[in-house]
């Protein structure tokens, strides 16, 4: 390891450091636009410029180009350094607009703050300056290119860090222009990034355009919550209102970047249809008779009916405190649940997927782009969780062999092997591939009728001059080269086998190479939690439809609903709203504006996670982290003023500003159900959780710090050589298709539904279908379809595709179609239910 000396000052670092790294580590950080520790060096702005005294190198030099090296001596304050990177910012400066007080980068622009420090302060150039002609790049990113000073950021994320192409740079020396061949709309789930890494006010970030300084803002670390990655975040808020949000570097995580979603879904925390009050009988009264009359109303059902007679339902986007003092609350008072998962093999999924992960084989997205061989099974990166795919492309971008068994028309930013098998044939092909890496023959213990008779059934389906079953044992010779290959496992599609399958083939490989890994995308921000305390819940709660049903039979009197939207989670919508009519009481915590909200006449607001107390979220790979509250919460002044000044009136408090954490409002309805002393229900949360769950321990014994701490057990020794489920490789009749319901980037989740700029970029929800299956029903691209299922129909455009399974048909989860009745578990449509409008 190089040792050098950098400004008086002895270091030690890696071969192959650069020597601003080995700078930035003693905490000097040497000028730079062009550098990004993320994209590396390239040497474009010439501004890092130090002074090599002695050594290998000397004279000046760039600081981000140069490897550190025994010997060296560097000086960053050398007076010829010094004059170098003055005359570096003024050739950068002589076309800027100088427009800094309509600029929304103003107060936090790194171009601001280097020419200051640099010592520019009068522009010498009397001539006409370049301009350029501003491009509308969509709903997310502001172009302003005259501020541009070519320091190649931008292109070198889209395009080598991303993989997207649609934009880039154009023309050559004083002219170059970054931008798109044309106006439109960027084409990346990543374009949000651009607004981070621009170090000028080129590419800003328009929806918060114009809205507030950054020492206006109020600012604190948190996480995103619409997926289950957890990638770290900074929230900004003013003025009561969320109104910008910025990735936040957590190496073990997200590293320094976050998806378009993550970014720009937060208006749900301003949504102006968002209840703040309580609300009793249609009625705003105040918390203390809120809880007060829920207990009395609980109580005497309880009392009338038994305890059994009141069920709980949660979800997975709720805090892990809200959750521990419901799961409390629920064996207390011995009511049913709570329930977080809307459907049974959506619990039992996530179930097996917690219960076989361990220290040994879990890994992080970080880990993730080390690998050189990942497996992907079941799983739609870019639409289910955006930063995964980005992880697969940094993987691949080292050497690593991506190949997805996927039905689904899957598209990644990099070059995969993609084998469209249907959701029963994943197993066998996942199969085939581990056995082929880890035993002497490749067909070794294979299931030979059922693997014949699944291969025969494929092999015209597949593109290219390998049948399929000689195009996985080739890949399985790769996976076996491989020394760090790692399982990716979805659990939205797949086979409730499949997450078995995936969890004992990955510690089988583990075995076989000593290092592999195993990465599971969970359906929820917070569904690791969930899934803990429903493994400690013995029996388990019933389903969402037991539930009801029990309702609709009168057995069950009333209902608890905590953070959930039954109308976009829960299919069944007319037995929900049947359900509800026989109910003596129905209790509703939200901090959403669903439809529930306005038919219940008992309504308590909860926060967000940017206006709640320090709450815990446990990723996928059970990575347990903390967000910090960015606001005090409140309506927003814009909405309080109705768009002009706010009334000119002295409160007690904060207008809107009723909401409250939902852990501890359901401590304050303990507190009323019990009657006495206030049940310690947050301070010992951590305690009761670790008694009930062992892998809790870690929150009693240290506190969670970033990155994290993992809520995991000890490797286990054991691994299993599971075989594939025979029953589920041909469970499709020839006269139906099956019909999978996915997610898209935009449109099926939850949250990022409520933010006009992500409603704005969304599709509307269309039918997808392989061209065989297409064919056979005579239908044709962009006809309107009519789909008859559970007795209703609904009408959707069609699209029509080669690289997707036949015999499937794709449907998103959309918001427009929030409510619609689908079957539970594998849905088959019959053909004559399928037409041509």
């Amino acid at each position: 390891m190089p040792q050098l000396i950098i400004d008086r000052r002895e270091i030690e670092v890696p071969a192959g450091t650069k020597v601003i790294e080995a700078a930035a580590r003693l905490g000097i950080i040497i000028p730079r636009f062009c550098y990004h520790p993320a994209l590396g060096s390239v040497g474009a702005c010439r501004v890092c410029a130090v002074k090599f005294l002695e050594g290998p190198v000397k004279g000046v030099e760039m600081s981000c180009m140069t490897a550190a090296q025994d010997g060296m001596v560097v000086s960053t304050t050398h007076p010829e350094a010094m004059e170098f990177r003055r005359y570096v910012i003024e050739w950068l400066m002589l076309h800027h607009p100088h427009d800094c007080p309509v600029c929304d980068e103003g107060g936090h622009c790194l171009l601001q703050d280097e020419t200051v420090s640099g010592g520019h302060g009068l522009r010498r150039y009397l001539g006409l300056k370049r301009t350029y002609r501003d491009q509308y790049l969509g709903a997310f990113v502001q172009h302003e290119m005259n501020r541009c000073i070519h320091c190649w950021r931008c292109r070198r994320f889209y395009q080598d860090f991303a993989g997207y192409r649609d934009y880039g740079v154009m023309q050559i020396g004083n002219r170059t222009y970054f931008g798109r061949f044309a106006d439109g709309p960027l084409e990346s789930p990543f374009a949000g990034n651009l607004i981070d890494l621009c170090p000028t006010g080129v590419l800003t970030d328009k929806p918060a355009r114009f809205k507030g300084r950054r020492w206006d803002l109020e600012r604190a670390p948190s996480l995103c919550l619409h997926c289950s990655l957890g990638c770290n975040i900074t929230g900004s808020a003013r003025y009561r209102e969320m109104i910008r949000v910025e990735g936040r570097l957590n190496e073990a995580v997200n590293g320094y970047f976050i998806c378009d979603r993550g970014r720009f879904g937060f208006a749900y925390a301003n949504h102006p249809e968002r209840a703040r009050t309580p609300r009793l009988d249609g009625q705003e009264v105040t918390w203390e008779e809120a809880c007060r009359t829920a207990a009395h109303r609980l109580t005497r059902i309880s009392r009338e009916y038994g305890p059994g007679a009141i069920a709980v339902w949660g979800s997975t986007r709720s805090s892990l405190a809200t959750l521990g003092v419901l799961q409390r609350l629920c064996r207390e008072q011995g009511w049913l649940g709570p329930q977080f998962f809307n459907s049974p093999s959506r619990e039992r999924k996530v179930k097996a997927a917690i219960s076989r992960l361990d220290a040994g084989v879990a890994v992080s997205l970080a880990d993730l782009e080390k690998a050189d061989f990942l497996l992907v099974a079941g799983a739609d990166p870019v639409n289910e969780a955006p930063m995964l795919a980005l992880g697969l492309r940094q993987a691949w971008r080292r050497g690593a062999t991506v190949v997805v068994l996927d039905p689904r028309p899957v598209h990644l930013p990099l070059e995969f092997e993609h084998l469209p098998v249907p959701p029963g044939g994943i197993d066998l092909c996942l199969d085939l591939l581990v056995r082929a890496a880890v035993s002497h023959s490749a067909t070794e213990g294979l299931l030979p009728e059922a693997a014949a008779a699944f291969f025969n059934n494929l092999s015209c389906e597949y593109p290219g001059d390998q049948p399929l079953q000689d195009r996985l044992v080739s890949l399985g010779m790769k996976l076996k080269e491989s020394k760090n290959p790692v399982i990716v496992c979805g659990l939205d599609i797949v086979r409730e086998s499949t997450v078995v399958l995936a969890a004992d083939h990955s510690r089988l490989l583990r075995a076989a190479k000593d290092r592999a890994g195993l990465f599971y995308l969970l359906p929820g921000p917070n569904a690791f939690g969930a899934g803990l305390l429903s493994l400690a819940g013995e029996p388990s709660s019933p389903s969402y439809a037991d539930m009801l049903a029990a309702a609709e039979q009168g057995r069950i009197k009333a209902l608890v609903m905590m953070e959930t939207d039954p109308f976009r989670t829960f299919a069944g919508q007319p037995q929900f709203l049947a359900a509800l009519d026989r109910l003596e009481f129905l209790l509703v915590l939200d901090y959403l504006p669903t439809p529930l909200t306005d038919r219940v006449q008992f309504f308590l607001p909860t926060t967000t996670v940017f206006e709640e107390e320090p709450s815990g979220w446990v990723n996928q790979e059970g990575r347990c982290q903390q967000a910090a509250p960015i606001y005090v919460g409140g309506r927003p002044i814009s909405q309080e003023g109705a768009g002009s000044h706010p009334p000119r009136v002295f409160l007690a408090g904060i207008p809107g500003g009723e909401p409250q954490p939902g852990g501890q409002t359901l401590a304050a309805l303990g507190v009323a159900l019990k009657g006495t002393g206030a049940p310690l229900y947050l301070e010992e949360l951590d305690t009761w959780l670790a008694e009930l769950n062992p892998v809790f321990a870690p929150l009693l014994e240290s506190k969670v710090t970033h990155p994290g701490v993992r809520l995991l057990p000890e490797a286990r020794g054991d691994y299993a050589f599971s075989h594939p489920n025979k029953a589920t490789l041909r469970d499709v009749p020839d006269d139906h298709l099956e019909l999978l319901l996915v997610d898209w980037t935009f449109g099926t989740e939850e949250l990022s539904g409520y933010a006009p700029p992500t409603q704005e970029v969304e599709q509307p929800p269309r039918l997808t279908m392989q061209s065989r299956d297409a064919l056979r029903l005579g239908l044709g691209p962009g006809d309107r379809v009519s789909l008859a299922l559970g007795g209703e129909s609904i009408t959707l455009d069609l699209e029509i595709v080669e690289n997707m399974a036949s015999g499937m048909m794709v449907l998103p989860r959309h918001r427009q179609l929030a409510g619609q009745k689908f079957p539970e578990g594998p849905i088959l449509v019959p053909l004559q239910n399928i037409h041509k409008v």
